[in-house]
């Protein structure tokens, strides 16, 4: 009796590619779009904040909305890297 591998996958020699059909992509590149306008809509509303109104009130919206633009920038770029990491599987299979 002779004892297998206990290996949990078999390695096969040669490359595999993870195909996805087409609406995957256009779905991303769709995420990646309304996150990027979001980033931009956060930008222009930081912008706006900046006045001449000197009050500690203005500054906390300012300090507020820059908190936003912050967190609109992250998902604006994990959108992006969703989005490339998907095309690279796609067309480099890994």
């Amino acid at each position: 009796m002779k004892i297998r591998n206990p290996r949990l996958t078999e390695r096969r020699i040669g490359s595999t590619f993870t195909t996805m059909i087409e609406q995957d992509f256009d779905q991303l590149l769709r995420s990646y779009r309304q996150a990027v306008d979001a980033w931009i809509e956060a930008i222009r509303a930081e912008e706006s904040l900046a006045t001449e109104d000197h009050s500690m009130v203005q500054m906390e919206k300012w300090d507020d909305a820059g908190f936003k633009l912050h967190d609109a920038e992250l998902t604006a770029k994990k959108a992006r890297d969703a989005y490339k990491n998907s095309l690279r599987k796609k067309n480099y299979g890994f």
